[in-house]
């Protein structure tokens, strides 16, 4: 999903630049806000285990492999706000170091991984832990905020390959939407294994109980 230089129009690649440079100056301030100086090397910390946790891959099916994007499981444990810095980061480091997306194409792939991945696994996380109660439904809402976080990004990408006239829609669009509907799938086990495991770490248990997850204090 990372879109390397020479794939996107120049007003395809400023557009998404512009608009991921103002969601992150909104993730900045409100994050200052909420985020106490002892929390600091939470963002740290998580940013590492994303980073880390994304050089395993898994298979999928035909000789393709996926790999955890890790945008829910941030948003999950630090909030939507965060997530955005900690997932902008990691992308940083992976362009620089790893040479995984371009320079001119960063903004394109903040703004689907790092901007709309987070809001949406967020979105559906909360509307469904709205309607629903215990751990059953829990455990469900993750699933489903990584699943659909994944595809949300995998379509946002298709459509920026599709204006900046790469690939065809009715090509870009199948073949992305089919392979990370397949890589989310992934996605939501490891998401839900990791949060399972740092709730019974911090003892949390009870769907009454208050906690940190999706920004709320516990």
């Amino acid at each position: 999903m990372h879109i390397p230089d020479g794939f996107l129009d120049p007003k395809v690649w400023v557009g998404a630049s512009a608009l991921s440079a103002g969601a992150l100056a909104g993730a900045l301030a409100q994050t200052r806000k909420a985020l106490e100086e002892r929390q600091v090397p939470v963002l740290g910390v998580m940013g590492a285990f994303i980073f880390a946790a994304q050089m395993v891959n898994f298979p999928v099916a035909g000789g393709t492999s996926g790999h955890l994007l890790g945008a829910t499981l941030a948003t999950l444990l630090l909030g939507p706000w965060s997530a955005m810095l900690v997932m902008t980061a990691v992308l940083v480091i992976q362009m620089l170091f790893f040479y995984d997306g371009g320079l001119t194409a960063l903004g394109a792939n903040v703004l689907n991984m790092a901007v709309i991945a987070p809001w949406v696994a967020y979105g559906v996380y909360r509307s469904i832990t709205g309607l629903f109660r215990g751990n059953t439904s829990r455990v469900v809402a993750i699933f489903l905020a990584s699943w659909v976080s994944v595809v949300a990004a995998a379509l946002a990408c298709s459509l920026e390959l599709a204006f900046s006239g790469t690939v065809p829609l009715g090509v870009v669009l199948p073949a992305m939407m089919g392979w990370h509907a397949l890589i989310g799938i992934g996605e939501g086990v490891i998401t839900v294994v990791a949060v399972s495991f740092i709730f019974r770490a911090i003892g949390v248990e009870q769907p009454g109980q208050r906690h940190f997850l999706a920004g709320e204090k516990k």
